[in-house]
């Protein structure tokens, strides 16, 4: 026959079981975590969370270089989207290590990620202001027009002109040909040797100053020119003709150079890189490498580190 028990008696039993489930189930906990061997598997695998990610951070690091250095859109292009790949990594493993040192870390491994990601955070801003300009490659767009279509107006310009004092040599107005056409080729080839600098120079300013002295030099082209269109000899002269247009293209690509140069995208992503993105980039790494130092130096029960005693 079955004796069932009392009421008094369940309700004095629902407390015990309940604190003998909580003992075990602490117990149980406390045992797991002292497991050496379980240990080092954390351990391993939070150092290489953090080892992943400092590679992570050095090839975004690398790629952001090398698009800011690119000389086409198209391989600017290709490092930008690297360096961005490698940062979208990077986070994705920080929030797996976050994971797990809310799991299983201390307050300062937890400090140190906290602070990496902090400065991270800021690093990402400076990528994107960074790549952003990278990919318009304003300067060196620049550089390409005063080199090139620029360069070439001007060699066409001075030929033009070099032609029309060697037809008028033995003219009577021979003299003012020649000063006026000597005259403009110097001028002309002042405005052409102040556009690299204006096109390196970061500096407002200092444009300024530049584009005015080009405007000095461009108001005595145009006086020298309409000197030489004030000759009579020279009425209908192709030469000068040619001259004059060659002088108006060169003008107009001038325009082009200087509203790219004013953009300085180049100049500017390079400042920011060697700058603001070098210093958060040192913070970025001192954090990393402390946060991998603290957690290789946690102890665990019954494990030693470093070289065995030396028998005596």
């Amino acid at each position: 026959m079955m004796i069932k028990p009392g009421v008094k008696v369940v309700l004095w039993m629902i407390p015990g079981a309940a604190f003998m489930l909580l003992f075990v189930l602490v117990a149980g906990h406390f045992y797991k975590g002292e497991n050496p061997t379980e240990q080092l598997a954390f351990k391993a695998r939070r150092v290489d969370l953090v080892g992943r990610m400092q590679v992570a951070l050095a090839s975004a690091s690398e790629a952001e270089k090398s698009a800011v250095l690119a000389i086409t859109d198209q391989e600017s292009q290709v490092f930008a989207d690297q360096a961005r790949s490698a940062a979208t990594q990077l986070e994705q493993e920080r929030q797996e290590l976050e994971k797990l040192l809310k799991a299983g870390g201390t307050q300062g491994e937890q400090a140190l990620l906290a602070r990496f990601s902090r400065d991270f955070t800021e690093l990402q801003r400076i990528d994107r202001e960074v790549l952003n300009l990278a990919v318009m490659n304003t300067n060196l767009k620049a550089y390409s027009l005063a080199f090139g279509p620029a360069a070439d107006a001007v060699k066409e310009m001075n030929a033009a002109l070099s032609r029309l004092v060697a037809a008028h040599a033995d003219s009577p107005e021979a003299k003012k040909v020649m000063l006026l056409a000597y005259s403009a080729q110097i001028n002309v080839l002042r405005i052409q040797t102040l556009l690299p600098p204006h096109i390196a120079e970061e500096s407002d300013q200092k444009m300024d100053a530049l584009e005015a002295q080009m405007d000095k030099e461009d108001r005595q082209v145009r006086k020298d020119m309409d000197g030489l269109a004030a000759l009579s000899e020279l009425s209908g002269s192709s030469d000068l003709a040619t001259a004059r247009s060659r002088y108006a293209n060169f003008t107009k690509i001038k325009t082009q150079i200087l509203a790219l140069s004013r953009e300085n995208t180049n100049v500017r992503s390079l400042e920011i890189s060697l700058n603001q993105k070098r210093k958060t980039m040192l913070l970025c790494q001192e954090a990393l490498n402390a946060l991998k130092q603290a957690i290789l130096e946690e102890p665990i029960k019954g494990v030693t580190y470093g070289s065995p005693p030396r028998p005596r």
